[in-house]
Protein backbone atom coordinates (compact mmCIF):
# COMPACT_ATOMS: atom_id res chain seq x y z
CA UNK A 1 0.00 0.00 0.00
CA UNK A 2 1.31 3.40 -1.08
CA UNK A 3 1.85 5.68 1.67
CA UNK A 4 1.02 9.69 1.83
CA UNK A 5 4.71 10.41 2.42
CA UNK A 6 5.45 8.79 -1.23
CA UNK A 7 3.02 11.86 -2.28
CA UNK A 8 4.30 13.95 -5.51
CA UNK A 9 3.61 17.43 -6.52
CA UNK A 10 0.36 17.36 -9.18
CA UNK A 11 1.72 17.91 -12.58
CA UNK A 12 -1.12 20.98 -13.46
CA UNK A 13 0.44 22.57 -10.71
CA UNK A 14 -0.06 23.59 -7.05
CA UNK A 15 -3.86 24.35 -6.03
CA UNK A 16 -4.80 27.55 -3.95
CA UNK A 17 -7.22 25.41 -1.15
CA UNK A 18 -8.99 27.28 1.64
CA UNK A 19 -10.36 25.40 4.84
CA UNK A 20 -13.29 25.86 6.90
CA UNK A 21 -13.08 23.87 9.73
CA UNK A 22 -9.58 22.52 10.76
CA UNK A 23 -10.83 19.46 12.92
CA UNK A 24 -9.35 16.22 12.76
CA UNK A 25 -10.42 15.19 9.37
CA UNK A 26 -9.59 18.52 7.92
CA UNK A 27 -6.41 18.02 9.42
CA UNK A 28 -5.72 14.83 8.10
CA UNK A 29 -6.62 15.69 4.53
CA UNK A 30 -3.89 18.76 4.92
CA UNK A 31 -1.14 17.04 5.87
CA UNK A 32 -1.29 15.09 1.92
CA UNK A 33 -2.41 18.30 0.31
CA UNK A 34 0.63 19.88 2.05
CA UNK A 35 2.95 17.01 0.69
CA UNK A 36 1.73 17.11 -2.64
CA UNK A 37 2.71 20.59 -2.97
CA UNK A 38 -0.54 22.58 -2.84
CA UNK A 39 -0.90 26.12 -0.99
CA UNK A 40 -3.53 25.51 1.91
CA UNK A 41 -5.29 28.49 4.10
CA UNK A 42 -7.43 27.81 7.05
CA UNK A 43 -9.86 29.10 9.60
CA UNK A 44 -11.62 27.46 12.49
CA UNK A 45 -13.86 28.11 15.41
CA UNK A 46 -10.54 26.77 17.47
CA UNK A 47 -7.41 28.41 17.27
CA UNK A 48 -5.36 26.27 15.12
CA UNK A 49 -2.91 28.42 14.03
CA UNK A 50 0.45 26.87 15.99
CA UNK A 51 -0.27 23.18 14.50
CA UNK A 52 -0.81 25.48 11.24
CA UNK A 53 2.34 27.10 11.66
CA UNK A 54 3.62 23.36 12.11
CA UNK A 55 2.30 22.19 8.70
CA UNK A 56 3.15 25.47 6.84
CA UNK A 57 -0.73 26.36 6.35
CA UNK A 58 -1.67 30.05 6.93
CA UNK A 59 -4.56 30.08 9.41
CA UNK A 60 -6.64 32.98 9.73
CA UNK A 61 -9.28 33.50 12.71
CA UNK A 62 -11.53 35.74 10.48
CA UNK A 63 -13.50 34.53 8.02
CA UNK A 64 -13.47 37.78 6.25
CA UNK A 65 -9.32 37.09 6.41
CA UNK A 66 -9.38 34.51 4.95
CA UNK A 67 -11.40 35.38 2.11
CA UNK A 68 -9.42 38.18 1.44
CA UNK A 69 -6.57 36.12 0.81
CA UNK A 70 -8.04 34.51 -2.18
CA UNK A 71 -7.75 30.73 -3.60
CA UNK A 72 -8.97 28.46 -6.00
CA UNK A 73 -10.96 25.95 -3.92
CA UNK A 74 -13.05 26.47 -1.08
CA UNK A 75 -12.82 23.62 1.08
CA UNK A 76 -15.87 22.85 3.48
CA UNK A 77 -14.69 20.37 6.32
CA UNK A 78 -17.31 21.35 8.87
CA UNK A 79 -19.75 19.26 10.79
CA UNK A 80 -23.09 18.42 9.16
CA UNK A 81 -25.66 20.25 11.67
CA UNK A 82 -23.43 22.98 10.91
CA UNK A 83 -22.99 23.60 8.19
CA UNK A 84 -25.95 25.73 7.28
CA UNK A 85 -24.80 28.45 9.67
CA UNK A 86 -20.99 28.20 8.47
CA UNK A 87 -22.19 28.64 4.73
CA UNK A 88 -24.34 31.47 5.73
CA UNK A 89 -21.04 33.13 8.15
CA UNK A 90 -19.22 33.66 4.60
CA UNK A 91 -18.89 37.09 3.26
CA UNK A 92 -20.41 36.46 -0.13
CA UNK A 93 -19.30 39.77 -1.18
CA UNK A 94 -15.72 39.01 -0.59
CA UNK A 95 -15.72 35.75 -2.75
CA UNK A 96 -13.28 36.14 -5.85
CA UNK A 97 -14.56 34.31 -8.62
CA UNK A 98 -14.69 31.85 -10.03
CA UNK A 99 -14.14 29.49 -7.02
CA UNK A 100 -15.09 25.86 -6.59
CA UNK A 101 -16.21 24.58 -3.55
CA UNK A 102 -16.30 21.29 -2.39
CA UNK A 103 -17.88 19.38 0.94
CA UNK A 104 -16.43 16.63 2.42
CA UNK A 105 -19.64 15.32 4.63
CA UNK A 106 -20.89 11.99 5.30
CA UNK A 107 -24.33 13.07 3.51
CA UNK A 108 -24.43 14.67 0.05
CA UNK A 109 -28.01 16.03 -1.07
CA UNK A 110 -28.34 18.21 1.99
CA UNK A 111 -25.20 20.17 1.26
CA UNK A 112 -25.76 19.91 -2.55
CA UNK A 113 -29.11 21.86 -2.20
CA UNK A 114 -27.93 23.88 0.81
CA UNK A 115 -24.76 25.18 -1.45
CA UNK A 116 -26.85 25.21 -4.76
CA UNK A 117 -29.05 27.50 -2.73
CA UNK A 118 -26.80 29.68 -1.04
CA UNK A 119 -23.81 30.22 -3.26
CA UNK A 120 -23.29 32.79 -5.82
CA UNK A 121 -24.18 30.87 -9.14
CA UNK A 122 -20.81 32.17 -10.41
CA UNK A 123 -19.26 29.57 -8.14
CA UNK A 124 -18.54 25.57 -8.75
CA UNK A 125 -20.01 22.86 -7.00
CA UNK A 126 -18.53 19.21 -6.23
CA UNK A 127 -19.82 17.45 -3.31
CA UNK A 128 -16.97 14.79 -1.87
CA UNK A 129 -17.22 11.89 0.79
CA UNK A 130 -13.70 10.56 1.11
CA UNK A 131 -14.94 7.23 2.44
CA UNK A 132 -11.75 6.68 5.06
CA UNK A 133 -10.36 9.41 7.53
CA UNK A 134 -7.10 9.25 9.91
CA UNK A 135 -7.36 5.39 11.32
CA UNK A 136 -7.88 4.04 7.84
CA UNK A 137 -6.28 6.32 5.74
CA UNK A 138 -3.10 6.06 7.88
CA UNK A 139 -0.84 3.96 5.75
CA UNK A 140 -2.23 6.12 2.45
CA UNK A 141 -5.06 6.51 0.64
CA UNK A 142 -3.87 3.87 -2.20
CA UNK A 143 -7.47 1.77 -3.22
CA UNK A 144 -10.15 3.59 -0.90
CA UNK A 145 -12.63 5.06 -2.55
CA UNK A 146 -13.73 8.58 -2.81
CA UNK A 147 -17.39 9.29 -3.86
CA UNK A 148 -18.32 12.14 -5.86
CA UNK A 149 -20.65 14.15 -7.88
CA UNK A 150 -19.74 17.02 -10.24
CA UNK A 151 -23.23 19.21 -9.33
CA UNK A 152 -22.08 22.31 -10.85
CA UNK A 153 -19.02 22.68 -12.57
CA UNK A 154 -17.76 24.90 -15.49
CA UNK A 155 -14.04 25.21 -15.03
CA UNK A 156 -13.21 21.58 -15.64
CA UNK A 157 -9.54 21.82 -15.57
CA UNK A 158 -9.81 22.89 -11.78
CA UNK A 159 -12.20 20.78 -10.65
CA UNK A 160 -10.12 18.19 -12.21
CA UNK A 161 -7.14 18.99 -10.75
CA UNK A 162 -8.66 19.01 -7.54
CA UNK A 163 -9.80 15.51 -8.15
CA UNK A 164 -6.29 14.56 -8.99
CA UNK A 165 -5.26 14.46 -5.62
CA UNK A 166 -7.29 11.52 -4.67
CA UNK A 167 -6.17 10.27 -7.92
CA UNK A 168 -2.57 10.73 -7.18
CA UNK A 169 -2.85 8.89 -3.84
CA UNK A 170 -4.20 5.96 -5.76
CA UNK A 171 -8.10 6.21 -4.43
CA UNK A 172 -10.75 4.99 -5.79
CA UNK A 173 -12.74 7.25 -7.97
CA UNK A 174 -16.29 6.42 -7.30
CA UNK A 175 -18.68 8.59 -9.74
CA UNK A 176 -22.30 8.32 -8.46
CA UNK A 177 -25.45 11.08 -7.81
CA UNK A 178 -25.72 12.68 -4.25
CA UNK A 179 -29.06 10.86 -4.35
CA UNK A 180 -27.57 7.36 -4.56
CA UNK A 181 -25.42 8.04 -1.95
CA UNK A 182 -27.54 9.09 0.59
CA UNK A 183 -29.67 5.75 -0.40
CA UNK A 184 -26.59 3.50 -0.12
CA UNK A 185 -25.30 5.10 3.17
CA UNK A 186 -28.39 4.75 5.24
CA UNK A 187 -27.79 1.20 4.45
CA UNK A 188 -24.82 1.11 5.54
CA UNK A 189 -22.77 3.56 7.13
CA UNK A 190 -25.92 4.92 9.36
CA UNK A 191 -26.83 1.25 10.07
CA UNK A 192 -23.04 0.22 11.18
CA UNK A 193 -23.07 3.51 13.32
CA UNK A 194 -26.19 2.70 14.99
CA UNK A 195 -25.47 -0.82 15.71
CA UNK A 196 -21.97 0.38 17.70
CA UNK A 197 -24.00 2.90 19.60
CA UNK A 198 -26.91 0.10 20.61
CA UNK A 199 -23.81 -1.80 21.50
CA UNK A 200 -22.04 0.79 23.48
CA UNK A 201 -25.46 1.54 25.66
CA UNK A 202 -25.50 -2.16 26.12
CA UNK A 203 -22.23 -2.18 27.86
CA UNK A 204 -20.79 -5.04 26.39
CA UNK A 205 -17.05 -6.19 27.19
CA UNK A 206 -14.75 -8.72 26.50
CA UNK A 207 -14.72 -12.16 27.68
CA UNK A 208 -12.17 -14.65 28.02
CA UNK A 209 -14.35 -16.76 25.62
CA UNK A 210 -14.63 -14.60 22.46
CA UNK A 211 -15.40 -15.33 19.57
CA UNK A 212 -14.39 -13.70 16.29
CA UNK A 213 -18.08 -12.60 15.32
CA UNK A 214 -18.27 -10.98 18.97
CA UNK A 215 -14.79 -9.75 18.50
CA UNK A 216 -16.27 -7.79 15.69
CA UNK A 217 -19.14 -6.86 17.58
CA UNK A 218 -16.80 -5.20 20.28
CA UNK A 219 -14.60 -3.45 16.97
CA UNK A 220 -17.66 -2.09 15.65
CA UNK A 221 -18.51 -0.29 19.19
CA UNK A 222 -15.01 1.22 19.46
CA UNK A 223 -14.90 2.22 15.64
CA UNK A 224 -18.53 3.87 15.77
CA UNK A 225 -18.24 5.19 19.21
CA UNK A 226 -15.00 7.40 18.07
CA UNK A 227 -17.17 9.50 16.40
CA UNK A 228 -19.30 12.49 18.10
CA UNK A 229 -22.80 12.15 19.05
CA UNK A 230 -23.26 14.97 16.39
CA UNK A 231 -22.06 13.07 13.46
CA UNK A 232 -23.96 10.37 14.11
CA UNK A 233 -27.21 12.57 14.64
CA UNK A 234 -25.77 14.31 11.56
CA UNK A 235 -26.22 11.00 9.57
CA UNK A 236 -30.04 10.43 10.51
CA UNK A 237 -31.55 14.39 10.85
CA UNK A 238 -29.65 15.35 7.46
CA UNK A 239 -30.34 12.14 5.35
CA UNK A 240 -33.86 11.64 4.38
CA UNK A 241 -33.06 7.56 3.81
CA UNK A 242 -31.81 7.20 6.90
CA UNK A 243 -35.70 6.63 8.96
CA UNK A 244 -36.83 4.23 6.73
CA UNK A 245 -33.79 2.40 7.78
CA UNK A 246 -34.18 2.60 11.60
CA UNK A 247 -38.22 2.00 10.82
CA UNK A 248 -36.88 -1.29 9.19
CA UNK A 249 -34.78 -2.12 11.82
CA UNK A 250 -37.14 -1.33 14.82
CA UNK A 251 -39.45 -3.87 12.47
CA UNK A 252 -36.92 -6.69 12.24
CA UNK A 253 -35.82 -6.83 15.98
CA UNK A 254 -39.37 -6.82 17.00
CA UNK A 255 -39.75 -9.93 13.97
CA UNK A 256 -36.92 -11.80 15.70
CA UNK A 257 -37.91 -11.30 18.95
CA UNK A 258 -41.80 -12.55 18.06
CA UNK A 259 -40.06 -15.67 16.03
CA UNK A 260 -38.17 -16.17 19.22
CA UNK A 261 -40.63 -16.23 21.80
CA UNK A 262 -42.69 -18.60 19.84
CA UNK A 263 -40.48 -20.97 19.62
CA UNK A 264 -39.90 -20.82 22.79
CA UNK A 265 -43.37 -21.50 24.17
CA UNK A 266 -42.98 -24.41 21.55
CA UNK A 267 -40.39 -25.87 22.96
CA UNK A 268 -41.55 -25.34 26.85
CA UNK A 269 -44.84 -27.25 25.79
CA UNK A 270 -43.22 -30.24 24.88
Amino acid sequence: MASSSSSTPLPNGPLKIAIIGFGPFAQFLAKTFVKQGHILTATSRSDYSLLCSQLGITFFRDMDDLMEAGGQVILLCTSILSLGDVIRSIPMGRLRMPLLFVDVLSVKEYPRDLLLRVLPEESDVLCTHPMFGPESGKEGWNGLPLVYEKVRIRDHALCDNYLGIFQAEGCRMVEMSCQEHDEMAAKSQFLAHTFGRILAEMGIKPTPMDTKGFQALLQLRDNTTKDSFDLYCGLFVRNKFARQELDKLDLAFKAVREKLLERTKDVELH
